[in-house]
């Protein structure tokens, strides 16, 4: 039987009853306005925010033609037609007529909404219910608004008193997004209220000095004792470990904020230096240590415990690439925090830039749409505004655990700092500005028109507030003066020595008992569980490689560090570009069942692990991924967090991260980690891009005993270096330059007894030399130790001797030494690396081993010569010029480049 299809525009099933005018009968004009009166609400949920009323210095929107409904055929009669329960909105209003006004008010106010690029159906639906409802613009309380005017006139207080007592000196006020301070205050204890023990805030230095003093409670005359440039004062802030520091607008701080249950919660403000938002992954690594525990085998993750909160410009929103870096990591396992509340403090200007030249879209939140992130603009004139704006962006993170936007579009009062001219470049907006009341002075207004405070409620507070920091200004300058007559106090010049005295030792041997019973606990697989055909010959010479005949590579060792450490109690954390696999196949912690793709680590499931071993791969960044990963180690200094790159060289792409935060945050804040960097590095003719880790740079940047950098010849080396670095007890970042062909070398393997009696040498000698017999000593660091010793010319030449030095920075003074004196009839030392003149390790040991150097000792060196790129993109050409290096090394007749001796003490 064949039945007819009915056309659903006729079928009065098919339509809502509202639009049917009898059985079977359908009111076409009805029907096309309901369809128009969809594309109006679809209009408004998707444009509105082009027609809202953003901006505090009066702009007119540019808005949209969507949001005309007279093209549509919607008029007034036909609204009034149409029941508003079938449009599926929630604004009040029996009909659209009385709707359309509502569904304005909501979508182009003072605060302003983009959802509808949101993949998700249920965020989408759920979004809209609760800006349609209103059911985050409730009305503040008339304790809140009083208190909020408290807190706007202490914002504003402090702004008009630093300019005032530190006339010209930069500030980088937040005049203009007072309301930042507020909206803190609002996110802290929204998260309090749902379990937070810590809140996470990420900041450029505009407002920072206010928020220090009102989000965090830093005193405010510590503040001004900053300005004062006194150093020894009590109200200073130390610098731990001496250091050179850093202007008072990037430190960070801790504060505890005070609840009004009585109890408290933390809040910590990263440290942050002019690379504006490159402390975005910080912030989020750093919350993501404060929401694991690692006590136990299993790290246990509670997302409310810690709130990642980051303040962006308008300007470097959409400007540095690190923030969409940083947004691609919000939905990922490994770096995954339940969602960070984005705030852009938007003063619509970047330095003296207007958006036209800095963006090429039309709100400087747009770069979050990729990313799924819901928007909300939010004008920052309107202070009840935004507290809703901040209570829907909090909602929205707990139920969903994802990441949220708010944009408060503001101003700057002044220019880029105080002693900028904002109108040689914006003379039209700074004459706006400087006629604009200020938002403590407008919801002043409003209290005292709405009957809650009178003018002189208003007056007395902030004569209150004025009074007390005068007060304070004025005992913080009389302690100064006393302090100078008394001769106690020091302008301080920013020259202080760290701390560079050497840790105690320790141990890092493993009993060969515990390693090998280690080793067969890595190796068992469940019942059922098929590796793959290639891998099980590799992952079984493992069981043989702890018994006599040894046969220990890197992998083996790795693991066997990493599994001894957590048995021990310590928490280590290893992320990385293919770090699972290893991306010369050799780590495979994680093994992929051949037959159903299921994975299994077996590394997680050690029997006597009391600490949690973390693994992921990372997405393909390093800016956003190493500064997770200084973040987390920053916040959870127990950890040994390890990253590792594909190939060395693509650390080049973090050089932030590396130059702002790792080498120089112990001097600039007193802040370090033992975080470790795993750079694989070697000339194996692959080419200038994956030859070289940049060793050089490293190098460079050593000083004041701030970083460790070695670069590494045995997997025992290796195993005892990595459980050093977990265990030691003064904390630094450790760079590893990592092997690529010694993985599978035969020479350069290990037997337990190497893991289980001894311990990492910064120095090694080569074995088997007849020591008086040696006229040369060939000083190398890393994989071109097995090039020479495995030469055909070093067989039977008993007037050379190859040294090997393995830790690079702190400089092994004490070990060279020793090795120099073990040869009494030397007559030259050469150092011999395979990097070009003007890279790898020569600039920086050369003129360390010269200070050592006997007077009588020639000294020289033999490598490539200065190149533009770090190596030979022909393999015929590494070849020959790898060989080069190899024979003029062990032929003593050979000329070598020398080094002229200076006088002791010259470098």
């Amino acid at each position: 039987m064949t039945l007819a299809r009915r056309s659903p525009a006729r079928d009065s099933a098919a339509v809502s009853p509202a639009v049917a005018t009898g059985p079977g009968v359908v009111d076409e004009e009805l029907l096309q306005a309901v369809q128009a009166a969809t594309s109006i609400i679809k209009a408004y949920r998707t444009h509105g925010h082009q027609a809202a009323r953003l901006d505090p210095l009066g702009t007119e929107p540019e808005g949209d033609p969507a949001l005309d409904p007279g093209p549509l055929g919607l008029t007034d009669d036909l609204q009034r037609r149409i029941p508003a329960k079938i449009l599926r909105i929630g604004v009040p209003g029996a009909t659209l007529y009385d709707a359309l006004p509502h569904l304005r008010q909501t979508y182009t106010g003072t605060i302003a909404y983009e959802i509808e690029h949101i993949a998700s159906h249920r965020q989408r639906s759920w979004l809209r219910e609760k800006i349609e409802t209103g059911f985050f613009r409730n009305p503040l309380t008339t304790d809140e608004q009083k208190w909020l005017l408290g807190r706007l006139i202490k914002v504003d207080a402090f702004e008009r008193f630093m300019h005032k007592a530190y006339l010209g000196q930069k500030q980088f006020s937040i005049e203009g997004v007072d309301m930042t301070v507020p909206m803190l205050d609002q996110l802290i204890h929204l998260a309090a209220a749902h379990g937070g023990r810590e809140v996470v805030v990420g900041m450029a230095h505009r407002g920072r000095l206010n928020v220090l003093a009102h989000n965090l409670g830093r005193a405010y005359d510590s503040i001004f004792a900053e300005f004062e440039g006194a150093s020894t004062l009590e109200a200073v802030t130390t610098i731990p470990q001496g250091g050179t520091g850093d202007v008072k607008y990037h430190h960070g701080s801790q504060g505890s904020y005070q609840l009004q249950n009585g109890e408290s919660i933390l809040v910590n403000l990263e440290s942050n230096p002019s690379h504006l938002e490159f402390d975005d992954p910080v912030v989020v690594g750093a919350a993501r240590a404060a929401q694991t525990t690692r006590q136990g085998p299993h790290a246990h993750r509670d997302t409310n415990a810690a709130l990642p909160v980051i303040l962006h410009g308008d300007a470097a929103f959409p400007g540095q690439g690190v923030v969409a870096e940083t947004l691609n990591l919000q939905g990922l396992d490994g770096y995954a925090v339940g969602g960070t509340v984005h705030i852009i403090t938007n003063n619509q200007v970047g330095f003296t830039t207007d958006p036209d030249d800095s963006r090429s879209t039309r709100w400087a939140s747009d770069l979050a749409k990729g990313f799924d992130v819901p928007i909300i603009h939010v004008n920052a004139d309107d202070p009840a505004a935004c507290i809703s704006a901040v209570r829907l962006a909090f909602a929205f993170r707990l139920e969903f655990g994802h990441d949220v936007l708010i944009d408060l579009v503001g101003y700057r009062r002044f220019g880029h700092n105080e002693a900028d001219e904002p109108a040689y470049t914006q003379p039209e907006m700074t004459a706006l500005i400087k006629k604009h009341k200020r938002v403590s002075e407008l919801w002043a207004e409003k209290l005292v028109a709405d009957g809650l405070v009178s003018p002189q409620d208003v007056d007395r507070q902030q004569q209150e507030v004025w009074d007390h920091l005068t007060r304070l200004h004025k005992g913080l300058k009389d302690r100064i003066a006393a302090a100078h007559q008394a001769g106690q106090v020091e302008q301080a010049t920013g020259e202080y020595q760290l701390d560079r005295s050497p840790s105690p030792d320790v141990a890092t041997a493993v009993d060969a008992d515990r390693l090998k019973a280690l080793n067969d606990e890595l190796l068992m697989l469940p019942e059922g569980f098929t590796v793959h055909p290639k891998l099980v010959k590799q992952l079984e010479r493992r069981r043989d490689a702890v018994g006599a005949e040894g046969g220990i590579d890197w992998a083996q060792a790795e693991a066997l560090a990493f599994s001894s450490l957590i048995t021990e109690g310590v928490p280590i954390r290893l992320t990385g570009q293919d770090s699972e696999r290893g991306t010369f196949s050799q780590r495979h912690l994680v093994l992929h069942d051949a037959k159903t793709g299921q994975t299994l680590c077996p590394i997680q499931q050690l029997p006597g692990a009391t600490a949690p071993f973390e693994l992921h791969n990372s997405p393909l960044s390093e800016i956003a991924c190493l500064g997770f990963e200084y973040g987390y180690s920053a916040e959870a200094p127990e950890t040994l967090v390890v990253w590792e790159a594909q190939f060395g060289d693509f650390v080049n792409g973090a050089q932030v991260i590396l130059d702002q935060f790792i080498v120089s945050g112990l001097a600039k804040w007193g802040q370090t980690t033992r975080l470790t960097l795993l750079l694989p590095h070697g000339y194996e003719g692959s080419g200038p891009e994956h030859s070289s880790a940049r060793l050089e740079r490293f190098l460079q940047l050593a000083a004041e005993g701030n970083i460790r950098v070695a670069n590494l010849t045995t997997p025992a080396q290796y195993f005892h270096l990595l459980r050093r670095q977990a265990k030691i007890a003064k904390q630094r970042p450790l760079i590893i330059m990592t092997p690529k062909s010694l993985l599978r070398l035969p020479q350069a393997t290990n037997r337990i007894e190497h893991l289980a009696d001894t311990q990492f040498y910064p120095v090694l000698a080569e074995p088997r030399v007849v020591e008086d017999k040696v006229t040369r000593l060939l000083l190398c660091s890393g994989k071109i130790y097995y090039d020479l010793v495995g030469h055909p010319d070093r067989e039977g030449n008993e007037s050379v001797a190859v040294g090997r030095v393995e830790l690079l920075y702190p400089f092994p003074e004490g070990q060279l030494r020793r090795l120099i004196d073990r040869y009494p009839n030397l007559e030259e030392v050469v150092w011999v690396q395979e990097e070009p003149r003007n890279m790898g390790a020569r600039a920086h040991m050369a003129p360390r081993i010269l200070q050592i150097l006997p007077e009588h000792l020639r000294f020289g060196y033999i490598g490539r010569p200065e190149r533009a790129s770090t190596g030979e993109g022909y393999p015929a050409a590494h070849v020959a010029e790898q060989s080069r290096i190899i024979k003029t090394a062990l032929n003593c007749g050979l000329p070598v480049s020398q080094f002229p001796r200076k006088p002791p003490g010259e470098r």
